[in-house]
């Protein structure tokens, strides 16, 4: 397929700039594959679509505060260091864009506040470096966590503040190393949690640190030719039975959010998108053809489009997604593209609220 078969015009008007005054305050659109056809709800509907027996599988990841403000050292000019990741076994070194990079060289030290600093050691290509920070206190983390900013997107065309702490974060969020919020589960308060559950469906969680190239641009005209960005997933030996499980007992695994997705196809397949890191104990194949999902950790690039099929994923709750995105080329993979299409003219048409802070589609 190519790049302009997922363009469409969004409405500026339609993108929520900030979140609903409650994450339940959210509209649900649903699809139903088979027909094409959909209802408008409220997000607080959801369980009346979820069986017991089903596994909702959500994304337990948490934003960092990824931005920081500093000035070199040596000038006083003021420069940007956007996290992107520790380097492995390291909590004081970590891989960076910098802003204005061309002036940020090795050896440098930038300041970040009285408490921070950081020494650039090595400068990598496209604006990346590599630096080690120092706290006074000797706590990195904590440093970085109250000098920090959201990593709103920046679509938004606006400052983090101080509402985005709380709300640009899943209520159960719990491993630092996110740039971007899996913005599906947003959605979801502990409530609603403890509703499904008592429903008797399982609440499983995976792991998947959403990188920046979550926005970065298609730009290949044959989408076959797009280059997908690497992010580093986990599932526990204790998620991966209960999948499994939930498979075996015909309960349906409801992914929530495109990054859940990625997750689950990525640990249910043996395909050159994944490097592993822990090793799985072999792929275990169903004789319908669906794999299990197997317990590892490890990198995926999965980029996942028409004609996908998909392997563990049976239900979707996902948001609506930028034009021409890979993550509008994964839901037109799992719901059929003319039912994704023909899903986004409707919710355009009824004011549905798009991208990180909008409404959701349930796709069954």
């Amino acid at each position: 397929m190519r790049l302009a078969d997922f363009d469409y015009d969004l409405p500026d008007e339609l993108i929520a700039r900030y979140p609903a005054a409650h994450r339940e305050d959210s509209r649900l659109l649903i699809l139903h594959r088979d027909s094409g056809l959909f209802e408008d709800r409220t997000f607080t509907d959801l369980p009346e679509y979820l069986k017991p027996g089903d596994a909702l599988v959500l994304n337990e990841t948490r934003v960092i505060p990824a931005r920081l403000a500093g000035l070199r050292e040596a000038t006083g000019a003021h420069v940007e260091i956007f996290l992107l990741h520790k380097q492995a076994d390291r909590t004081d070194t970590w891989n960076v864009l910098a802003a204005p990079a061309k002036k940020v060289k090795k050896g440098e030290q930038i300041i970040i506040n009285d408490e921070l600093l950081c020494e650039v050691i090595q400068e990598l290509p496209e604006g990346e470096r590599i630096v080690r920070f120092i706290s006074k206190s000797g706590d990195i983390e904590n440093a970085i966590e109250a000098a920090g900013a959201m990593p709103i997107p920046p679509y938004l065309k606006r400052d983090a503040e101080a509402i985005d702490r709380e709300r640009y974060q899943t209520v159960f969020a719990r491993i630092n190393g996110a740039v971007a919020a899996p913005t599906a589960s947003l959605h979801f308060t502990e409530e609603l949690i403890r509703q499904l559950e008592a429903k008797g469906i399982s609440i499983v969680k995976v792991l998947l640190h959403v990188g920046l190239g979550t926005f970065r641009p298609v730009e290949a005209q044959d989408i076959r030719d797009h280059k997908m960005h690497t992010e580093y997933f986990e599932v526990s030996t204790d998620a991966a039975k209960r999948i499994n499980q939930a498979k075996k007992n015909t309960g349906r695994i409801i992914a929530v959010g495109t990054t859940t997705a990625r997750t689950l196809e990525s640990s249910g397949t043996d395909s050159q998108s994944v490097r592993r890191t822990s090793p799985p104990d072999g792929l275990r194949v169903r004789p319908t053809g669906e794999r299990e999902v197997i317990a590892q950790s490890g990198e995926t690039s999965i980029f996942i489009y028409p004609p996908y099929q998909f392997k563990i994923v049976d239900t979707l709750i996902t948001n609506f997604h930028q034009p021409k995105s890979s993550l509008l080329m994964m839901i037109s993979a799992f719901a059929g593209y003319e039912n994704v299409m023909k899903a986004y003219r409707h919710a355009i048409n009824e004011n549905y609220r798009f991208l990180s802070y909008g409404d959701a589609m349930l796709i069954i």
